[in-house]
C-alpha cells in the first residue's frame, strides 16, 4: 500500500476515493476516525488516501487530472459564472 495523496478534507476524501472506486481502484481513506480527535491532535496530514503499490502511478494521474478538470464552457449558472454547481 502507497499513501498518495492527502485530502484537505473528509469530504474531498470520500469523493476520490468513490472516484478511484468508479475506475476499479480500491483506495483506502485512512485517518477518517481521528478526524473527531481533531482538538487534541496536529490538523494536517491526518486523511491519506491509499492504494495498492501496483495501481498508485495511475490513481496518482486520474487524482491529478480530476483536480485539473475545468467547467465546460455554458455550463456555469449564470449568478455564479466561473463556478460549477453540482
Amino acid at each position: 500500500m502507497q499513501r498518495i495523496y492527502e485530502p484537505e478534507n473528509l469530504m474531498e476524501g470520500e469523493l476520490l476515493q468513490s472516484m478511484l472506486a468508479s475506475e476499479g481502484i480500491e483506495a483506502h481513506l485512512v485517518g477518517r476516525d481521528l478526524l473527531g480527535g481533531s482538538g487534541e491532535l496536529p490538523i494536517f496530514g491526518l486523511l491519506g488516501l491509499s492504494v495498492d503499490n501496483d495501481e498508485a502511478e495511475y490513481a496518482r494521474e486520474l487524482i491529478t487530472a480530476y483536480n485539473a478538470a475545468l467547467p465546460l464552457p455554458g455550463d456555469e449558472p449564470e449568478s455564479f459564472p466561473g463556478t460549477l454547481v453540482c
